[in-house]
């Protein structure tokens, strides 16, 4: 701030003191003059004031009492007072609980009050440049929370967390976890994502992707990957979480339940239901970030991915079939309606496999 842009409102019931206190300083700054408290406190009403300047003796209100009032309001302003000896002990008092920046013995010596004042400008500008670096800083933090809400959107919060632990050079380490992988796909989506315009696809997968979500979140799971209509999810990575299995299977009847009410919400409007298919299966996987300097991606791979994604394939004749491998029944079999099939050969195995279908809840 320039000298000339700084004001000072200089308080004194003397009007020789007022006079000459403006004729000294008034070519260097902006000089505004009161013969009390109370006037002082009426300027500073309709007037912006960098520094103030009181005597401390005056009739009515003093100038301890006089920037008492004003600190409230006008916290920032810094304020000084001039004083006799007789009340150093108070002023040193006030300077103390940090009402007053500085004391200056009366009568003032020009030279020495400039340079104080001088002083009080430079730490009106330290403040101002600080404030304005405070500001900036709450800023960012606000804008790096909303890019970190918006990222969340794209990956999975407990991915996030990871990845803020990592070094640049752990960030890649992959690591070996016992999971269980569901993956849910929409029946017949091509067939009517070609009969209805691009917005109403967009706007149905939105909420579908939304509501079965919120759903596998309850059940402690994360969504690993929206993949066109499919919904790849795992319980036990990236956060490992016991009864994974258990999780998994009430996760999807419970995303069963949640599209009932989904076709309800959008009969009327497409004439067309969302059927899915889901497949579950649990074991060993490698887990971790995947891609480049550029572009990463948190993943999961390994057999039991491709054994889940395969079970979920053959639900592709049955309306919201929930199929599960063998792996998953041993710990799900004492808590819920479970029906076996006959074995069924995937590809990419050389043997069959047992499948099984949830039906429901044990009574």
């Amino acid at each position: 701030m320039k000298e000339k842009d700084f004001t000072i409102l200089y308080v004194d019931d003397e009007e020789n003191n007022l006079f000459s206190f403006k004729a000294a300083f008034r070519r260097h700054y902006n000089i505004l003059t009161a013969i009390s408290g109370e006037e002082g406190i009426e300027l500073l009403r309709n007037n912006p004031v960098n520094l103030i300047i009181t005597d401390q003796r005056m009739p009515g209100m003093t100038g301890i009492e006089f920037l008492e009032n004003v600190i409230p309001e006008y916290p920032d302003i810094i304020r000084m007072i001039l004083t006799g000896f007789s009340d150093v002990e108070a002023i040193i008092n006030a300077i103390n609980t940090g009402r007053v920046y500085r004391y200056i013995t009366k009568p003032w010596d020009e030279n020495e009050l400039r340079m104080t004042i001088e002083n009080a400008r430079q730490l009106w500008n330290l403040q101002q440049k600080n404030k304005e670096l405070m500001h900036n800083l709450q800023q960012k933090v606000k804008d790096q929370e909303k890019t970190l809400q918006l990222f969340v959107k794209y990956v999975p919060q407990p991915v996030i967390e990871k990845a803020l632990e990592s070094t640049e050079e752990t960030i890649f380490d992959g690591e070996q976890r016992y999971v269980t992988v569901l993956f849910c796909d929409i029946r017949g989506f091509t067939n009517f994502s070609d009969s209805v315009p691009p917005k109403n696809v967009v706007s149905l997968l939105n909420e579908y992707y939304s509501s079965m979500t919120q759903v596998i979140n309850k059940f402690d799971g994360s969504v690993i990957q929206y993949v066109g209509d499919e919904i790849f999810a795992a319980f036990g990575a990236p956060i490992a979480t016991e009864l994974c299995e258990e999780k998994a299977v009430r996760c999807a009847l419970e995303m069963r339940n949640q599209l009932n009410l989904l076709n309800e919400q959008y009969k009327d409007k497409f004439k067309w239901e969302v059927r899915v298919g889901i497949g579950i299966n649990s074991g060993e996987v490698i887990a971790g970030n995947l891609g480049s300097d550029d572009k990463i991606n948190y993943a999961i791979t390994g057999d039991t991915v491709n054994t889940g994604k395969r079970i979920e394939t053959i639900t592709k004749d049955e309306i919201n079939r929930i199929l599960i491998s063998n792996s998953v029944y041993e710990k799900v079999k004492d808590k819920f309606e479970l029906k076996s099939l006959p074995e069924i050969e995937l590809k990419g195995k050389r043997n069959k496999i047992n499948v099984y279908e949830v039906l429901d809840y044990k009574k």
